[in-house]
């Protein structure tokens, strides 16, 4: 059995893959006021269409629809198959709260009233 596939063939393949993972994802990053869809993510990095886009190095915002999911520093890897792929030198995620430095106690008061003194 061949594994050969006409050119034809598998540019319509890889077509017909990166739009299927155009719609399925709903990442997007974030740099410099502009947004880029991503395509896919995974443990080391992340990938993109390679005619959109851009050769980015430095921090960038990774969204989930309008969840800012991590903050990240990023090198572009290389482009394969329409898609241009980056790596992660530093992925951290958002909180929505400050990180606290002590251990909070669970009968600990919610706020402080002050008294008037007159």
């Amino acid at each position: 059995m061949s594994t050969f596939v006409p050119k034809e063939v598998q540019a319509g393949l890889d077509s017909a893959r990166l739009s299927s993972l155009k719609k399925a994802s709903r990442l997007r990053l974030a740099v410099d006021g502009k947004t880029y869809p991503v395509l896919r993510m995974w443990k080391t990095g992340f990938s993109m269409l390679a005619d959109t886009a851009p050769y980015l190095r430095g921090y960038v915002d990774l969204y989930d629809g309008a969840i800012h999911l991590f903050q990240c520093l990023i090198v572009a890897a290389d482009e394969e198959a329409g898609e241009m792929r980056y790596e992660f030198k530093r992925l951290t995620a958002v909180a929505e709260k400050p990180a606290l430095d002590f251990v909070r106690a669970e009968d600990a008061p919610v706020a402080l009233l002050a008294h008037d003194i007159d």
